[in-house]
This record gives structure tokens, sequence and C-alpha cells, in this order.
């Protein structure tokens, strides 16, 4: 085991970071030092299997607390283990039922038909911050919770994106992170109190009938209710996803840049076959977690190699999204991989692997999903040009973003039925090297 620390390595390469260590490494484990701890990396079907069994790797302990403080929050699901886990995460279960998933896609269709009406007399609208507002409109509606005038759909928006966009640096994105979720904490603890005293914002009831109303009286394993602090962190971990989708959303207007052929099939789509997988494959190809850690709960066997009581056991999401032997030329851009095909537990892993239900994989990927079908073709189907600006995904920042955050100029709001024309696609900007791959 190497004495060398790879902490700086990671903040410096991001996503590359894993692929070199993989090419340093001897045999199927990388063997280093993290946060001043050992720490071994796995990848592959069977290594999602063995790191999503409690009884091999326990999430919580190895939770840093910058993570805490800026992404997931104090006491959050996310840092809870086994029974304590299970019972915290039969809420969030309990709100994505496909009804409920299908009523947030409609709250924030809407949303997005209702901003985009307004964008030809902007001039150039930034598709990331659109994204962003439209998003966290959708999802405060269907969660209940309040927002006053609607402008301020947009500092909330700037806080939940804050969230995610600062727990992969040291930084002044960092701390912009730790100031956004003590505020958005503060609010919402004020926000389920009111509802707790019997306020108007939800009806008082034991079985209430959103979001915001479930989160506040839900009760423990104990008979206890959350504090009201965290309540409102585990409401944050149900919204700031759902923002979370436009990344997805801008990496999808950049996809579709890239290759335009895929806009021109998702303006043709009919039943929403290839929305679906095109979604997938964005989820699939474009970088965003780049792992994701454990520790291991007692001395371990890894294909004969040992892991170690408490050494970190670091899953490569990133590199397993990217297997040639689960993903036929993996740098390519292919929605047509998807469609047809039966996605695995252990396969397709951008927001964890093995079942949500008694594990750590996201509970909100349905959600995810949902949006970009629902989305990506309206974005299709906009009739707008692209303004000269830097489209590069830069893979040294963790969590990577479209650097321009994907200028447009609309031509009309009016969303067309008939196919757009391939010329509307045309911006001036050449196509012919995504700044993407490889790592």
């Amino acid at each position: 085991m190497p004495l060398f620390d790879t902490t700086l390595l990671l903040l410096l390469e991001g996503y590359s970071w894993l692929p070199a260590r993989w090419r340093e490494a001897q045999g199927e484990m990388i063997r280093t030092r993290l946060l001043g701890q050992r720490a071994v990396v796995l990848r592959g079907p069977d290594a999602v299997r063995f790191f999503y069994d409690d009884n091999h790797v326990q999430r919580a302990p190895a939770l840093p607390e910058p993570i805490k403080s800026t992404l997931f929050g104090h006491g959050a699901v996310h840092s809870l283990d086994q029974a304590a886990h299970r019972a915290r995460k039969a809420l969030f279960m309990g709100l994505m039922t496909p009804e409920s998933v299908a009523s947030l896609v409609r709250e924030t269709t809407a949303a997005w038909d209702e901003a985009v009406a307004t964008w030809p007399g902007r001039g150039e609208v930034v598709l990331f911050d659109e994204a962003a507002r439209v998003l966290t409109t959708g999802v405060c509606r269907w969660a209940g919770i309040p927002l006053g005038e609607e402008e301020e759909a947009g500092p909330l928006a700037a806080d939940l994106v804050a969230m995610v966009d600062g727990f992969g640096s040291p930084g002044a994105r960092h701390w912009r992170a730790r100031g956004a979720r003590a505020r958005r904490e503060a609010w919402l603890a004020e926000i389920v109190e009111e509802v707790r005293r019997g306020g108007s914002l939800v009806p008082p009831t034991s079985a209430p009938a959103n979001a915001l109303g479930a989160v506040a009286f839900h009760r423990e394993p104990d008979g206890e209710p959350l504090a009201p602090r965290l309540a409102a962190v585990e409401l944050l971990n149900l919204v700031r996803p759902t923002v979370a989708v436009a990344w997805f959303l801008t990496f999808a207007a950049h996809a579709m840049h890239y290759w335009p052929v895929t806009r021109v099939r998702l303006n043709d789509d009919l039943d929403g076959t290839y929305a679906e997988a095109f979604a997938h494959e964005v989820r699939r190809f474009y970088p965003f977690v780049p792992f994701v850690a454990g520790k291991a709960v007692k001395d371990l066997t890894w294909k004969g190699e040992p892991i170690l009581a408490d050494w970190l056991v670091l899953l490569d999401v990133w590199g397993q999204n990217h297997d040639p032997a689960l993903w036929p030329n993996p740098c390519a851009f292919d929605p047509q991989r998807f469609v047809g095909r039966e996605i695995g537990p252990y396969d397709l892993i951008p927001q964890g692997g093995g079942d949500p239900a008694s594990g750590h994989r996201c509970p909100g990927e349905p959600v995810a999903v949902g949006l970009l079908e629902a989305l990506a073709p309206r974005l299709a189907r906009l009739d707008y040009t692209l303004p000269p600006q830097d489209l590069t995904v830069s893979p040294y920042r963790i969590p990577a973003r479209v650097a321009s955050g994907f200028v447009l100029r609309p031509v009309g709001a009016t969303v067309p039925r008939e196919p757009v024309a391939a010329r509307s696609v045309s911006p001036s900007a050449s196509r012919s090297r995504p700044q993407v791959h490889p790592l």
C-alpha cells in the first residue's frame, strides 16, 4: 500500500484522476491513499454488487464533513446505514411513486412552457440558468414549498445550484455552497414549524398530500418527528437533486449541437422511446459523479486481494459508465445503444447502483430520467441559434459544466409541431470536436 496521498491529484485532475490511476494499477484494484486514509478503488458490475452490500461497505462513515455541509446536509439519509437508512429512505420512496414522479414532471414542463414564452424578447438566454429556475419552480410547486413572487425562484435556484456546484471544490465554490445550505436550511425549518403549527401552507393532516407535509409529519422508528432543521435537510434532499437536472439538460443541448441527428430524432419521436434512450445516454456519457465512497465494515477480499476493515472503498462511477466491456465505443454519444435495452441495477450507475429502496441508489433517478424525457424534446423543437461561445466541458472541474452555460438566441417561443429544419440547430461554431473525451 503506497504512502503517497493522492488527494491533491484528485483536486487537480478531476475526472481524469481515476483513469490515470487505472493506467498505473496492476490487477483489478487501485491501491492509494485519499484524505490521509488507505483506499482501494473498484469498478465493474461485480464491484457494484460488492460495494452496495451493507455487509461489505457502509457509506455513512466515509462522508467527509465538507460534503455534509454542502451537498447532503448533516444528519441526512445519506449519513445513515442499514435499518436506520432503510427507515428514512422509505419516506423518500413513498414520494417517488410513478404517479408522484409524473406529477412532478407535469409541474416542471408547465413551468418550462411558461418560461420559454418569455424568451424571445430577452435576446440571449443562458440555458443552464433558465433550466435551474424552471426546475426550482416546478419542484417547489410539486412539493408544496411556498414561493413568494415569481422572481424568488431565481435566488432559490442559485442557492440550490451552489450546493451542488461546491461539493467538489475546496475554494470559493465550496464556501458559497456552505452559505447557501445554511441559508436554505434555516428558511425551510421555519416553514416546517409553521406547517406543524397548523398554518395555511398545507392541511394539518397525518397523511399530507405533498412532500412538504410528508416530511413535516414524518416520524422516525422511535415515534419522534424530525427536528425542524433535519426536516429542512431532507426537504433540500428532495428539491436539490431535481434542480441538479439543469446539468443534464444543458448536456442534452450540448449533445444536440455536436450530434444534430439526435435533435432530429427527438423532434420526430412520437412514443418517447428515443427520448428515454437519449436521457440514459446523456447520463452515461457526460461527467457528473466521478465516484462514490464507503468504508469496509470488516476485513474483506476482492478477487483475491485483501481490503481491511475501515479502509476507504471507492466505486468508479465514471469508469463504469465508460467501460468498453459494457458500452462498445464508449466515447461515442449514441442513444441507440439504449433502444430496446433493459437496464440492470448494476450496469448504468450515474446515480448509484443496486436497489434504491434498500440501498444508497438515488430514489430520484426516475425524476431525472422523466424530466429529461419531457424537456429534451421540447428543447429540440425550439427554434434558436447559438452565438460564439465556449462549449467545452472541462474534465478538471467537478462537477463538470458546459463552460458558457449554453447561450442560445431564441427565434420564437412557439413549440412547433412540425419537425424543425436542421438549419435551426446550426450555430456558427464548429461541431467537429466536442471537448469532453477522452480522459
